[in-house]
């Protein structure tokens, strides 16, 4: 018999995707996360970003950012997630 996964929401991958990235969730969640990414563009775009940034940071390199960048990810990501 099939378990049925229970949804999880935009916010609650948001809140976990560094785990999931770096392989440290539950196998209950890490199904729900996965089956949330097979569904949600968003959430696929935030998990392909979160990994091209683990990548460009564990690659020895360093890369400047534009003035001002974090603070504006910082709101751009705190606004999406109260829609949420």
């Amino acid at each position: 018999m099939k378990t049925a996964i229970v949804e999880i929401s935009c916010a609650e991958v948001w809140r976990e995707i560094s785990n999931f990235v770096d392989g440290e969730v539950e196998p209950e969640l890490k199904a729900r996360m996965e089956h949330h990414f097979r569904n949600c563009k968003r959430c696929t775009a935030v998990l392909e970003g979160t990994r091209n940034t683990v990548r460009l940071l564990t690659d020895g390199d360093w890369y400047p950012l534009p003035e001002g960048f974090g603070e504006r990810l910082f709101q751009r990501i705190s606004s999406e997630s109260r829609k949420n």
